[in-house]
C-alpha cells in the first residue's frame, strides 16, 4: 500500500532483459536506507518487490505481466523515475489509497504552462473513464494527483512547482507515456452496485 506520495525521484543504473522479463537496478538512497529483501518500493507508480540493497541500489525482478500493463517497458538507463515505500501504519496519508497496480496507460497530450502553476493534460483509455470524477483522486506515474478536468477520453491535472521539480512530471513531455491507477475506492463502490449492494444477512 501506498500514498502517492514521490519521496524521491531514482535512476536507472542497469536494465537486463532475461527473457520476456527484466532484472532492474535503480539508484535511491532514500529508499534504500531501510530497504530488505521482499519489501516493496513503487516505481512510477508499479508497485515491485526488493531483491537486493546494496547500500544506495536496490535490485527488483520485472515480470512480463508488469511491462504488459505498465509504461516500465520503455525505461532505459539513465532514465528518472519516481520512488515510494510501501506506507506504515503510523504514516500520515499524504495523498490517497495507493495499490500500485497499474490500470492503465495514458499519454500526454498538452502542457499550458501558468505563473503558479501548469495544467497538464493526458489521453484516457475508455474503459477507466467511469472511474474518474473532478476533484476526484488518479494517480499519474505513482503520483497523488488531482483531476481538474475530465472528458470521455481525456482528463487534466494541476501541478504546482515543488511537484514538478521534485517528481517525473517536471521532466516529461508531450506524447510521453505514464502510468495509471484509478481510486480504488471506486471500483469497490461499481462493483458492490452492479451486484444490487451485495448480500445482506
Amino acid at each position: 500500500m501506498f500514498t502517492g506520495i514521490v519521496e524521491e525521484l531514482g535512476e536507472v543504473v542497469e536494465l537486463t532483459w532475461k527473457g520476456e522479463g527484466a532484472r532492474l537496478a535503480i539508484k535511491g538512497p532514500v529508499v534504500t536506507s531501510d530497504a530488505g529483501h521482499g519489501d516493496s518500493i513503487a516505481v512510477n507508480g508499479v508497485c515491485l518487490t526488493v531483491v537486493e540493497n546494496l547500500g544506495d541500489v536496490f535490485t527488483t525482478e520485472v515480470m512480463k505481466e508488469s511491462f504488459d500493463r505498465s509504461a516500465l517497458g520503455g525505461l532505459q538507463v539513465g532514465d528518472r523515475v519516481n520512488l515510494e515505500r510501501a506506507v506504515k501504519v503510523s504514516d500520515r496519508l499524504g495523498g490517497h489509497i495507493v495499490q500500485g497496480h497499474v490500470d492503465g496507460v495514458a499519454t500526454i497530450t498538452e502542457r499550458v504552462p501558468g505563473d503558479l502553476w501548469e495544467i497538464v493534460r493526458f489521453t484516457l483509455p475508455e474503459d477507466l473513464s467511469r472511474y474518474l470524477v473532478e476533484k476526484g483522486s488518479i494517480t499519474v506515474d505513482g503520483i497523488s494527483l488531482t483531476v481538474t478536468e475530465i472528458s470521455e477520453d481525456a482528463f487534466a491535472v494541476s501541478l504546482i512547482p515543488t511537484t514538478l521539480e521534485v517528481t517525473t512530471l517536471g521532466r516529461k513531455g508531450v506524447g510521453d507515456q505514464v502510468n495509471l491507477e484509478v481510486d480504488v475506492i471506486a471500483k469497490y463502490v461499481e462493483k458492490m452496485v452492479g451486484n444490487g449492494g451485495g448480500n445482506r444477512a
